[in-house]
């Protein structure tokens, strides 16, 4: 109780606090609902729901009866453990709900249905998200105002981040306490929750590792900067046709594009500028009617912070690319835009070929040979997100000038930290995040991000250097 007590105190970015007495081994319901300082909802949730209450149902149901008895704001009955006599009690005061876990229901619609006859002033629906698409079964079921609606996972952080569009009365946030969830701080100041109205822009960022990208703070920096009714919010989805369903039931206006839907992207869209056509890869898609427009920010993105870093002019240098997804084809075109004689590296020689076709460039062996290259850029996802400690040339050699690592993260990929050792110049990838993620903004919008915004909202607010 006495942490319990501690963390519902150390609340401060919330409209009402959720105390959940199942776990808590000296219960003490007065104790919990003492001097609180905001609204309360007092759960005790059981083992067949999901949660760690595994005593009597009639030992629940009476802590439950002692919350309303005691004046919390709001208790939480499960939808299948009845109690119509606690609800009956006080019916505004009465959250029913239901929680899944294995899939969505077949029976959603007349559940809510069955819901609502119980009486109580709200009703809450936690369904599992595999899909972003798997949340739209949701839309409809908000739509009285007095629901709450939450699609759990990764892939169904938007329906928390876009609660009022989805209708929900309110939504959750937390350390994760349940999947899917993220603090309050970070849905207010980086998501900025409060000023999400019906005529907000919704923009994203699509891929498999939505939920790690640096691209929501940069982008919504860079919105409230410009004083812009839109927010960005990370798009897990299952296949791009997920994406697809997801954006057009929810009017998605733009979107990033990252691994692995890159190329998908391009093929979905109704046109794109030649230089993209070139690439044959898509990393920015906006909306026009219903219809896409692609267009192709890494190949700016790249060269910017390239061309500071590296020693010397890029005609004629070796550059050896490793990778062969939708990056690689956009550096590869980089490259040789600038001159530079290029070689695509990939443990899959048909897909070397296919992005050596679209840049000119060569084939090389795999792993690319020391002594091969002046500049060594790293367009596969190790070292990424979801691959943090792995490196596509574990121990090297490494003989050339610069190696250019497109993942980042908060510390040095192994890649760069071998490279340096033995004695390379390393650039890592979120300078060029950031660039791309300028002209983006740019394509979008019609107007440039206020200079500096995006660098120091990835930067956590600290100067540029």
């Amino acid at each position: 109780m006495a942490e319990l007590i501690a963390a519902r105190d150390a609340v401060t970015r919330a409209d009402l606090v959720e105390l959940r007495l199942d776990g808590v081994e000296d219960v003490d319901l007065a104790g919990a609902l003492r001097e609180r300082s905001r609204p309360a909802i007092v759960t005790v949730r059981p083992t067949w729901e999901g949660g760690r209450f595994d005593g009597s149902e009639e030992t629940r149901k009476e802590l439950l009866r002692q919350a309303l008895d005691g004046g919390a704001e709001y208790v939480d009955v499960e939808w299948r453990a009845g109690f119509a006599d606690l609800i009956s009690r006080d019916p505004r005061r009465a959250v029913v709900s239901s929680h899944d876990f294995q899939g969505v229901p077949a029976d959603l619609d007349s559940r809510a249905t069955a819901m609502r006859q119980t009486g109580a002033g709200t009703i809450k629906i936690a369904i599992p998200a595999e899909r972003l698409s798997d949340a739209l079964v949701l839309l409809p079921i908000a739509a009285d105002g007095n629901t709450v609606v939450i699609a759990m996972g990764d892939a169904g952080l938007p329906s928390r981040l876009l609660a009022s569009r989805f209708g929900s009365r309110w939504t959750y946030a937390g350390h994760a306490v349940a999947p899917g969830q993220i603090p309050a701080s970070r849905m207010i100041d980086e998501f900025r929750f409060r000023s999400i109205g019906p005529e907000t822009a919704i923009y994203g960022v699509v891929g498999n590792v939505g939920l790690h990208s640096k691209s929501p703070v940069m982008h919504n920096a860079a919105f409230e900067a410009a004083q812009l009714d839109a927010v960005y919010v990370p798009l897990r989805a299952a296949d791009f046709d997920d994406f697809l369903s997801f954006a057009d039931a929810m009017q998605v206006q733009g979107v990033s594009v990252t691994i692995p839907f890159k190329l998908d992207a391009l093929r979905a869209a109704r046109d794109a500028d030649a230089l993209t056509r070139q690439v044959g890869a898509a990393n920015t898609l906006r909306r026009d009617g219903h219809e896409w427009h692609a267009t192709n920010t890494d190949v700016e993105g790249f060269l910017e912070p390239l061309q500071s870093a590296y020693p010397g002019s890029l005609t004629r240098a070796r550059a050896s690319v490793i990778g062969a997804g939708g990056s690689a084809r956009a550096v590869a075109v980089a490259l040789a835009s600038r001159g530079a004689d290029v070689t695509i590296h990939a443990r899959r020689r048909e897909q070397a070929s296919e992005v050596a076709h679209v840049s000119g460039a060569s084939i090389g062996a795999w792993p690319p040979p020391g002594g091969s290259w002046d500049l060594l850029v790293n367009c596969t996802p190790l070292g990424g997100a979801n691959a943090r400690h792995e490196s596509p040339l574990p121990g090297g050699p490494f003989t050339g000038k610069l190696v250019y690592d497109l993942t980042y993260g908060e510390q040095e990929s192994p890649l760069l930290r071998e490279a340096r050792e033995a004695g390379c110049l390393t650039l890592d990838g979120l300078p060029m995040l950031v660039a791309q993620a300028e002209h983006q903004f740019e394509w979008w919008i019609g107007q440039q991000p206020r200079p500096g915004v995006m660098e120091a909202a990835v930067r956590g607010g600290q100067p540029c250097t």
